[in-house]
């Protein structure tokens, strides 16, 4: 089998992976049934959810974990916000219109509930390992929560994590710097994949503590500098607002015969991307909170939940707006470019480096993130002995991924990712009745719900 052959199987199967008729229907309603089943908790507790995350800024020592609630949640958006908030964002407008952005909000609002669970969930279960670090996430949720005998479906989780790790968390990621800043600014590939892996080791051999702190600093920072540049191209273009807002909901339902790009292909690319971009469902995000220094299961769940709102209500709406007012849409520009297009619309000349910028200071913030996702899957199938061996492989990868082709790499990350989907969105719903009676318990007692991690 030539190389171009196994591409083409490769992307044949992700895209029927990723298809309206398996893990797009999947995400969607595992998400409604959880949020129905909580009886939309998550939309109710937005803004108390906010509270608890600036409370949650400060460690509490008498609090078992090894990050602040805060920090927990930066190191999920470290990870979450990357290349779909731009470029994934630009295609979805691209292939469904500006109608998909409507449904990119739907899938996120019902998202909240998934990754509350998810959260809640890796709380509850999760455990200290050899090293006395705290470790969970779907692995450990799916064999504590369903019993030994889903051992198999928890390894089948941890086997696909840590294999998309390398894909969509670090390979793909650093090839998308190389590229911008070679576009853009004229560096030589092998530099950039020096100094991506220097940097790259020199925050992730600290582990979780090093990554959480980088995180909490780097990924407030970047969101708060793009959403900013976006908010002035807005107010710039304030008259086109909301007239860009009602296309958004009029394309949204229109019938392609009307000329638009139809009710179901806006739906799809819509779901498709706004799934993508916030993970919602993968449960790579859980893993991370599984570390936050709280007892309080519900409490970090309502924190988790923010990650899917900031990552696809805010910033991925922010791209999208820009792209629509400045008329960048109707352009023949697509993905990253259709967004540097669009920004340069915006403000001039240092709009296109300002989404380059954005891309790379994403991507690297995402292959942090993921180098913790991909280390805890690797432990739980080998134990602790295997964390340093794969700090240096990743930061390898890191290298020869800023360097080389990445076409199947690419393909192979998204069927991986899609497969970590699978287990995850199955234990979800079978351990559905947890999370509601937590949730219950939790709101009926005004206490938190203790956890206590096994050994």
């Amino acid at each position: 089998m030539t190389l171009t052959t196994l591409e083409a199987w490769l992307h044949a199967l992700s895209g029927m992976l990723w298809s309206e008729y398996c893990l797009i229907p999947l995400l969607a309603g595992v998400g409604i049934y959880l949020t129905i089943a909580l009886r939309a908790f998550t939309w109710r507790n937005l803004l108390r959810a906010f509270t608890l995350l600036w409370r949650g800024r400060r460690h509490n020592p008498h609090e078992s974990g090894e990050i602040s609630p805060f920090q927990a949640l930066m190191t999920a958006l470290a990870a979450t916000v990357g290349t779909g908030n731009i470029a994934g964002v630009a295609t979805a407008i691209g292939l469904g219109g500006p109608g998909a952005v409507f449904w990119m909000w739907i899938i996120a609002l019902f998202g909240m509930a998934t990754k509350y669970s998810e959260a809640v969930l890796a709380v509850r279960y999760r455990e200290v390992d050899d090293l006395g670090n705290y470790v969970g996430g779907p692995m450990y949720y799916i064999r504590n929560g369903l019993g030994r005998g889903w051992a198999w479906l928890a390894a089948a989780f941890a086997l696909f994590g840590m294999t998309a790790a390398f894909g969509i968390g670090n390979m793909v990621q650093a090839n998308s710097v190389a590229d911008v800043l070679g576009t853009h600014f004229g560096v030589p590939t092998v530099a950039t994949g020096a100094v991506a892996a220097a940097l790259t080791a020199a925050v992730v051999i600290g582990g979780v503590r090093r990554i959480a702190t980088v995180a909490g600093a780097v990924v407030p920072s970047m969101a708060l500098l793009y959403v900013g540049i976006a908010l002035v191209i807005l107010l710039l273009n304030i008259e086109a607002v909301p007239a860009a807002l009602g296309l958004i909901v009029e394309r949204a339902f229109e019938p392609a015969a009307a000329g638009g790009a139809g009710l179901w292909v806006a739906m799809r690319w819509g779901f498709a991307r706004g799934c993508f971009s916030n993970e919602a469902g993968l449960g790579s995000a859980a893993i991370a909170h599984a570390a936050a220094r709280t007892h309080n299961a519900v409490e970090q769940g309502m924190i988790a939940m923010l990650g899917t709102f900031i990552d696809t209500v805010v910033i991925c709406t922010m791209t999208a707006l820009v792209i629509i007012v400045t008329g960048a849409w109707l352009g023949p520009d697509e993905g990253a470019a259709l967004s540097a297009s669009a920004f340069a619309l915006g403000v001039g000349d240092i709009g296109a480096p300002v989404v380059g910028i954005a891309l790379a200071l994403f991507a690297f913030t995402t292959v942090i993130g993921w180098s913790y996702y991909g280390e805890r899957c690797a432990e739980y199938l080998f134990g602790t002995r295997v964390i340093n061996g794969y700090r240096v492989v990743w930061v390898i990868a890191v290298f020869l991924g800023a360097v080389f082709k990445l076409d199947v790499v690419w393909a192979l990350a998204d069927i991986t990712n899609g497969l970590m989907a699978l287990p995850n969105l199955l234990a979800l719903a079978l351990l559905s009745p947890v999370v509601v009676n937590m949730t219950r318990d939790s709101r009926a007692r005004g206490l938190p719900r203790q956890s206590t991690p096994r050994n």
